[in-house]
């Protein structure tokens, strides 16, 4: 029963990840036209809706067909499948990693879903806070840097215990 529920949470957050981003993404292609800027704070949090057919800030947008395909579809959907075999059969996982793992795989389904039904990833964020300026973003990106963050913060706290 603890394993049912174990693997319940485990897809409940993946899919709670993948779901909230999408989600996001059809409020921004329903009400945002394409480089509107909408101001949300200030000049500091703005709404612009782009299509990004790469990867992380359009990294392999120029790629040819096939090998496009290979490295931002097929390569990424193994590597999350393998990401949720992984988390269902290892149990003895400390719960920060596999809550932060949940976080990237969600975040990476969010994104690979995009670019199986579109073509491309809408991105429609942008954070201009004085040092703090990014690229425009989605929160499927939101819940890979979260997840890393939690997976580092997790292997900081082990290499504690292991020096402790």
């Amino acid at each position: 029963m603890k394993n049912i529920l174990r693997r319940a949470f485990i897809l409940l957050i993946v899919l709670a990840n993948a779901s909230c981003d999408q989600l996001s993404k059809n409020v921004a292609r329903k009400h945002l036209d394409y480089y509107e800027t909408v101001d949300v704070i200030g000049k500091h949090l703005i709404l612009t809706k782009i299509e990004n057919s790469g990867a992380f800030l359009s990294t392999g947008d120029k790629l040819s067909g096939t090998i496009k395909f290979t490295f931002l579809t097929l390569l990424p959907l193994i590597v999350l499948l393998y990401g949720i075999y992984f988390l269902l059969t290892n149990i003895k996982l400390p719960g920060l990693l596999v809550v932060g793992i949940c976080f990237v795989i969600g975040g990476g389904l969010g994104n690979l879903y995009d670019r199986l039904l579109y073509g491309s990833v809408t991105d429609f964020l942008h954070i201009d806070f004085y040092i703090l300026k990014t690229g425009i973003f989605n929160l499927a990106d939101v819940s890979i840097m979260t997840g890393m963050i939690m997976i580092l913060i997790n292997l900081y706290i082990r290499k504690i215990h292991i020096a402790v």
